[in-house]
């Protein structure tokens, strides 16, 4: 796998960075992926500062790879959040769920290299024009909260590349090494990967949740909560509650008193399979068993070459 504009700007053997997801993207996780020559992500949206600060402490003993956080625009304390990142000196931040025009320069002036998700071309050019330095298209197919437009990734990708000039990463059902090549040959230049990390042995995911993930099948998770934020999520008892509720027409506050408090964290951290939100992708459906970080990793490079070597006899 050659080097390219996102290995280069990340310092990463290969052009893969794992989404930093909300009660799975602890430190296990991210520097797993690290070590194994991609980008590993803490995912700062289910941490307080000072989990979070550890967890970033912890990193540093993992590993001497290239690391970063993800952090949702939306957090509470997203002021002294970023005043952390800064403090803490974390070399990259991929933004999400916000604008990043208000952060993006503080960052850069102390050294942060940043990256944004998007879920739209228009989306896509006002990150450039907020001077991030890597544009993250994500489909509707990813594993929770996605973009109201219910872009499909492989139609997202073109578009956005004819949108902007930046480095550009595909996210959203990728869970091969053949996706992998689908999403380059249409301009991406590496891709963002949760469901394969959170469905292996590093993941912070509860046991229950992850074995839950690996008996899913085509269908079995849907994007749902459209009022509040478009959510994909598997069909359990929350769900199809969530779903009747809609169907009557429910409120926002109504919505709200049936998810209660800490949804994602019952059901993805806690296990709780039935009354907890279960956030995964779609192509959940495609893995069937738990592995360590490094095997995925060996085996997305391994297909990647396999399916462009495949191509090239087409």
């Amino acid at each position: 796998m050659k080097s390219n504009r996102i290995t280069e700007l990340f310092g990463i053997q290969y052009p893969i960075i794992q989404g930093g997801m909300v009660w799975i993207s602890g430190w296990r996780l991210a520097s797993a992926v690290s070590n194994a020559g991609g980008l590993g992500l803490l995912g700062a949206g289910s941490m307080h500062p000072e989990t979070l600060t550890e967890h970033i402490h912890k990193m540093r003993e993992a590993t001497d790879k290239p690391w970063g956080v993800n952090v949702p625009l939306m957090y509470p304390e997203i002021d002294r959040l970023i005043d952390l990142l800064i403090t803490e000196k974390v070399g990259v931040v991929f933004t999400s769920a916000g604008s990043p025009k208000k952060y993006t320069q503080r960052l850069h002036d102390a050294g942060i290299k940043v990256a944004h998700v998007v879920s739209s071309s228009k989306f896509a050019r006002k990150c450039e024009e907020a001077g991030v330095d890597a544009i993250v298209a994500e489909g509707f197919e990813a594993g929770g909260h996605n973009g109201r437009e219910e872009t499909t990734t492989l139609t997202l990708i073109p578009q956005v590349r004819q949108a902007t000039s930046l480095p550009l990463i595909a996210a959203g059902g990728i869970g091969s090494g053949q996706a992998m090549l689908a999403t380059m040959a249409l301009g991406a230049e590496g891709v963002q990967i949760g469901t394969l990390f959170a469905l292996t042995e590093e993941s912070s995911a509860s046991e229950a949740f992850k074995t839950r993930c690996t008996q899913l099948e085509e269908g079995d998770t849907m994007l749902t909560l459209k009022l509040i934020s478009p959510t994909r999520m598997v069909k359990n008892d929350l769900y199809c509650r969530i779903l009747q509720a809609e169907n009557e027409g429910a409120a926002i506050d109504d919505l709200r008193t049936i998810l209660g408090k800490a949804a994602a964290k019952r059901g993805i951290f806690e296990g709780d399979l039935d009354n907890g939100q279960l956030e995964i992708g779609q192509i959940a459906s495609a893995v069937n068993s738990i592995r360590p970080v490094s095997e995925v990793m060996n085996q997305l490079v391994k297909e990647f070459e396999q399916a462009k070597e495949a191509v090239a006899r087409l």
